[in-house]
C-alpha cells in the first residue's frame, strides 16, 4: 500500500484517495502504510467478499464464485473500521459501507469518519444521499450543533 500510494502521487495532479480494503486481517496498518506513502485522505470500506450458492442447481450463483457484499449488512462492520482508522492516522477519512440514513451517516462521523459516502440506497431510492443530508441536519438542529465538526470522532472523546 505504501508503495503504490507513493507511485499514485508522483504522478497525481490532484489529491490522492486511497480506498482500502476490509479484507484484511487489521486495517490500520493498511491505513498506516497509506499515510506513510503520502496519501491525502482514505476511504473505507470497500465490499466484504461474500459467496452465494443455488442450492437448487446446486453451483455458485456468480461466476467468479465471490462477490462483493454490500449495503446495510456491512455497516456495523464498516463503522468498526471507521473507527479503528480514525484512531490509528490523522488523514481526512470518507467513511461508507450501509449508509441509508442520516443516523447511520451520524453514526460514521462520531466514529470518525470527516465525510461519508452513500452507495447501495442510490440504487433502492433516488433521494437517499438528499434524505441522509435532511437527517444529519435535522439531527444537528434537534441537538443545537452548529459545528458538524463538534461531532466527528465524538465517541472517542466520551471515554
Amino acid at each position: 500500500m505504501e508503495a503504490i500510494t507513493k507511485e499514485v502521487k508522483k504522478r497525481a495532479k490532484q489529491p490522492v484517495i486511497m480506498k482500502l480494503s476490509p479484507n484484511v486481517t487489521d486495517i490500520t496498518e493498511t491505513a498506516k502504510a497509506a499515510e506513510a506513502g503520502g496519501a491525502d485522505a482514505l476511504s473505507l470500506i470497500n465490499t466484504l467478499t461474500g459467496m452465494k450458492i443455488d442450492i437448487h442447481k446446486r453451483k455458485f450463483v456468480l461466476a467468479n464464485r465471490t462477490g462483493g457484499l454490500s449495503g446495510p449488512a456491512v455497516k456495523p462492520i464498516a463503522v468498526r473500521m471507521v473507527n479503528q482508522v480514525a484512531n490509528a492516522v490523522k488523514l481526512p477519512i470518507i467513511g461508507m459501507g450501509g449508509i441509508m440514513t442520516g443516523d447511520d451517516a451520524l453514526e460514521f462521523i462520531m466514529a470518525g469518519a470527516t465525510a461519508i459516502a452513500v452507495g447501495t440506497a442510490n440504487f433502492i431510492n433516488p433521494t437517499a444521499t438528499l434524505d441522509v443530508i435532511q437527517g444529519i441536519e435535522n439531527y444537528m438542529r434537534k441537538y443545537k450543533i452548529d459545528d458538524i465538526n463538534e461531532l466527528i470522532g465524538c465517541v472517542n472523546r466520551m471515554d
